[in-house]
């Protein structure tokens, strides 16, 4: 857990780290066969989140964020953790797909290394994936997730703790394996500084620095990063591989600075970071502190200032798929006023909900681009599964259920338990059915309420008689909700 102050500098908005609290959990090594999160891991990730949450319990909601990995991405029992983590925690817990790590990343790194002309290599190994990122200046450009890890890759090749040369070379291959899908890409667009961020990075460098693997000290071709770790060589992980294979087991392995905590996983991320040398053809990286804490910091810190990484993705998918911008912004701008007529129930955040609902109105006709019939059908896959820069799983599931709810039957989202966001979803298909003359023609005022689950829609009377199909629109919508078992009054006046 990173605590930071904000300061202002004049090259911008810098984070000052205050306190750093850090717990070795290992969820990725709870997981079973099944892809179940062991009942140990469980409890030890809870007691870490529980001491957390201690610390920040005083903070303002809005100036924290917490953020869950691969490990909570592959859990079968995820959903029923993070229910009890944001329970111990006293905050939200985001779910964030690999791609999105990826780009916090290197957000996090890109603020504390230092500048470079052109490109920049950020890889990141953790527990459970390594993510690839090439970027220029605080801008990711390239972004990849891959499930190898130091946990899951030691767990796999050195079960129990038992290192051999063959199994090192399989673990190495397997990791190029994975790296090599992605080699060719990363090549082309190239760069001009490797930077490793995080623990296993962080480890590696100070077990090749204290042990005089490198064989030219930590100033080969280029200083040590501001706040960083240190560096690391080819040369180094080879001499370091070489040291390593001379022992059976982890618990001989005697190296100055190996922390016990490392002992187990590191073999792992040693063929992990030996494979995305030896296919990127690395020979030098530096070492970073700052990765995916940072990152989630230095974007939340945009948000508070306005730059919403998610307002630019869906920006950007609005371009893709070629959405009617002025058909969104009717649907969005009624469906927000329709929001912020009824009353705000205790704990809502007004301010989220109007920035889901308007994302909702952008994107409810992407689906158009592969086809009209069922396109609230393709919305909803496309918002559910695409890579959403700045959006967190959860945020794409409720973006999804919006979309796929906001015109049809109802009957699909009452059997989705977890979906809570029927005040919103009547607004976004109530502006639907009213924009969908898709003309400028100024609306009555509609008036809506809403008490116990139960909707009213008021109307002027004579302007209803000069729209019957709007009318006729209208009752269908509330016989829809009727048959969900929630009542919908439409009125006259």
């Amino acid at each position: 857990m990173l605590v930071a102050q904000a300061v202002n500098t004049p090259s911008g908005t810098q984070l000052r780290p205050i306190d750093t609290l850090r717990e070795t959990v290992r969820l990725a090594a709870g997981l079973t066969e099944n892809k179940l999160l062991g009942n140990d891991a469980y409890q030890r990730g809870l007691v870490a989140i529980r001491r957390f949450g201690e610390r920040i319990r005083e903070f303002d909601p809005a100036n924290v964020r917490a953020v869950a990995t691969n490990t909570l991405r592959v859990a079968k029992n995820a959903s029923q953790f993070v229910k009890d983590a944001e329970e111990a925690l006293g905050f939200p817990i985001e779910v964030i797909a690999g791609v999105e790590e990826a780009r916090l990343i290197y957000i996090g790194a890109a603020h504390e290394v230092p500048a470079v002309h052109g490109n920049r290599l950020v890889i990141d190994i953790g527990g459970g994936s390594t993510e690839f990122i090439i970027g220029k200046g605080y801008e990711p450009k390239l972004m990849e997730s891959l499930y190898i890890g130091c946990v899951s890759h030691s767990l796999r090749f050195f079960p129990k703790g038992n290192i051999d040369a063959h199994a090192f070379k399989d673990a190495e291959l397997a990791a190029r394996r994975e790296i090599q899908v992605i080699s060719g890409g990363y090549l082309k667009s190239g760069w001009n500084q490797v930077i490793g961020s995080s623990g296993t990075a962080r480890a590696l460098a100070e077990l090749i620095g204290n042990n005089h693997f490198n064989n030219h000290g930590d100033s080969l071709t280029m200083g040590r990063v501001h706040g960083g770790s240190g560096l690391i060589t080819h040369e180094g992980l080879k001499n370091l591989k070489k040291h390593l294979l001379k022992h059976e087991h982890v618990n001989q392995v005697d190296l100055i600075g190996l922390k016990d905590d490392r002992r187990s996983v590191w073999p792992g991320g040693l063929a992990i970071m030996l494979a995305a040398f030896d296919e990127l053809g690395i020979e030098a990286m530096e070492v970073t502190d700052a990765a995916l804490r940072s990152g989630v910091l230095y974007d939340l810190l945009g948000r508070s200032q306005h730059h919403d990484m998610r307002y630019v993705t869906v920006g950007q998918f609005m371009q893709r798929y070629s959405v009617d911008r002025d058909q969104a912004s009717r649907v969005g701008q009624l469906a927000t006023n329709f929001l912020q007529q009824l009353p705000k129930p205790e704990g809502e955040s007004r301010a989220d909900n109007v920035a889901l609902l308007q994302w909702a109105a952008n994107l409810h006709e992407i689906g158009l681009s592969i086809s009209h019939n069922g396109y609230h059908k393709h919305s909803a896959y496309i918002a559910g599964n695409a890579d959403m820069p700045g959006f967190s799983k959860n945020d794409q599931a409720r973006l999804a259920a919006l979309l796929i709810g906001h015109t049809g039957k109802l009957g699909k989202l009452t059997n989705n338990p977890n979906f809570q966001d029927w005040r919103m979803l009547f607004c976004l298909r109530l502006a639907q059915v009213l924009c969908c003359g898709r003309n400028d023609t100024s609306f009555p005022k509609v008036k809506v309420s809403e008490h116990d689950g139960s909707y009213l829609v008021s109307l002027p009377r004579k302007w209803v008689a000069e729209h019957p199909l709007t009318e006729f629109s209208l009752l269908k919508e509330a016989a829809e909700w009727d048959r969900v078992g929630r009542t919908y009054q439409v009125s006259f006046k």
